[in-house]
């Protein structure tokens, strides 16, 4: 008989409360009344398939996958593993990551931060895990920014990122820091989150053999899907 993986209870409070006064914006977005529970459809849960030929040569390089021509800044390697809660790997999971550049500067509509944007830095990318879960990105470091929920609140770098499994619906959406960064416990955000050992999982680790000599530095971000060890994903219900 085949062995049987231990269930993981899932700790309910590993994740942040949906209402956190510090974090200004969760005190009109925290819901009033009991989640709702829905079935899912056999559509949400089956397809898409991603694979080697749903990405370009290009779209995991962030430093050039914009226009072409090399985008400014300190020049990382972000890599890691997607792992299950037994650490096992995670074959052909569709990572994508968005970020700001290295002012502090997304490349969107509303962003108003009066830095200036790098005609040659788009700010997204994306890449399929391996056969032993492994992905990596080259990309720029991110800048901190401001924002605009005490009068000097600043974000610390980070990176977003999105997990997709092989469905649609199943997509986890976390984000990374940096280590180091002395913003990481200024930030109101990052202080919704009681557990400092899940704080913890979000920070990328400087990886100095993995670099790129007199290129690039590296940091390291394994990404565990669930279980006692997870990362901490902001779309996965308190609880759920």
């Amino acid at each position: 008989m085949a062995a049987r993986d231990e269930f993981y209870q899932r700790d309910r409070d590993w994740h942040p409360a949906a209402y956190a006064p510090g974090y200004k914006t969760s005190v009109t977005r925290a819901p009033r009344f009991a989640l709702v529970s829905l079935e899912q459809s056999l559509s949400d849960v089956t397809g898409p398939v991603f694979g080697e030929d749903s990405l370009g040569p290009l779209d995991n390089d962030l430093i050039r996958n914009f226009t072409g021509e090399e985008a400014v800044g300190p020049r990382i390697v972000v890599h890691g593993r997607v792992l299950d809660e037994n650490a096992r790997p995670v074959p052909n999971a569709l990572i994508e990551i968005w970020q700001a550049n290295a002012g502090g500067k997304y490349r969107h509509v509303n962003d108003r931060y009066l830095a200036a944007l790098d005609p040659n830095f788009g700010g997204c990318g994306r890449a399929l895990s391996d056969a032993d879960g492994y992905y990596f990105f080259r990309t720029i470091q991110p800048g901190p920014y401001p924002w605009r929920n005490r009068i000097n609140d600043w974000r610390p770098a980070h990176i977003h990122l999105s997990i997709f499994g092989t469905a649609f619906c199943q997509r986890l959406i976390t984000q990374l820091y940096f280590e180091g960064d002395p913003l990481i416990p200024r930030c109101p955000i990052v202080n919704s989150i009681a557990d400092k050992a899940a704080v913890e999982r979000l920070i990328a680790r400087l990886d100095p053999e993995a670099g790129v000599p007199l290129d690039s530095l590296a940091y390291r971000f394994d990404i565990v899907l669930r279980g006692r060890r997870q990362t901490l994903f902001e779309n996965r219900l308190q609880g759920a």
